[in-house]
């Protein structure tokens, strides 16, 4: 089930690029950011509420807090500079390089969570890398 999740996360974050390529024009990049930061703040707590989870945000623990605050503030930055790059670039350059978040996380995974790198961890890196390379050059 993982997978369709991932897949369909994939085609939303397509639609994504698109969709905000298309909106930014004439809009401030950080302006249209804060705007599209409510909207998923709203579809956020209207799935907490649809699926009846609001009650588990008692029994958070202070280190959840932490990193949940931590990676909160990752994907702001991130949707910053993504949406600033978009606004200047085009966006089928962006796209393949903010992807080389993908080489970024398993090399973070392997180091800070010890998950396994494998051979064939380490040739996907670097395919990915040099795909990113030949679609930006």
């Amino acid at each position: 089930m993982w997978l369709v999740f991932a897949l369909l996360s994939a085609v939303f974050a397509a639609l994504t690029s698109i969709f905000a390529k298309v909106g930014i024009e004439k809009v401030d990049s950080t302006l249209a950011t804060a705007i599209r930061t409510v909207v998923v703040v709203g579809m956020s707590w209207l799935m907490v509420f649809v699926t009846n989870t609001q009650s588990g945000i008692a029994n958070i623990g202070k280190k959840s807090w932490i990193f949940l605050i931590l990676s909160g503030l990752a994907t702001g930055a991130s949707w910053l500079c993504y949406y600033k790059a978009i606004q200047i670039g085009d966006v089928s350059k962006v796209v393949p390089v903010d992807k080389l978040s993908v080489v970024i996380t398993l090399v973070l995974a392997f180091v800070f969570l010890h998950e396994e790198f494998t051979a064939k961890s380490v040739i996907g890196c670097i395919l990915i890398a040099a795909g990113t390379l030949l679609m930006v050059l």
